[in-house]
């Protein structure tokens, strides 16, 4: 899978890279020295952490969708709003809304340095 070359297209580069069901796909969308918080209250860091919540977000079957709401980019650094959800046939599994960090490449591409899958809940705290 190619990463994105533009910051406004990693949210569907992102779902593109779950639906694949691979991990190492998946994990190539992030830079694993960030941070991934991919349920309320469980930040994560590390390559293990992330492959644990990558794991953990890739056992919930079905399709992953992500709507941008917003891509701010300045120089090599964007912050996006998305709304996600993963459903199953018409089930939804999960939905959430997010705020993601993106970082640009030494090559032009583009990786998430934090995704806060729940980011833009009403009501949240860090």
């Amino acid at each position: 899978m190619n990463l994105p070359t533009k910051a406004e297209h990693a949210h569907r580069t992102l779902a593109a890279a779950f639906n694949t069901g691979n991990l190492a796909t998946v994990l190539s969308m992030y830079d694993t020295s960030g941070i991934i918080v991919a349920q309320p209250g469980s930040a994560s860091h590390g390559k293990e952490q992330f492959e644990a919540a990558v794991k953990n977000i890739l056992s919930i079957k079905g399709t992953m969708e992500i709507k941008t709401v917003y891509c701010l980019q300045s120089g090599d650094v964007a912050v996006g709003r998305s709304e996600w959800s993963i459903t199953d046939g018409s089930e939804v599994k999960v939905s959430a809304q997010g705020i993601e960090v993106m970082k640009q490449q030494n090559d032009g591409t583009w990786k998430i340095v934090i995704d806060h899958a729940f980011g833009a809940a009403a009501n949240l705290t860090a």
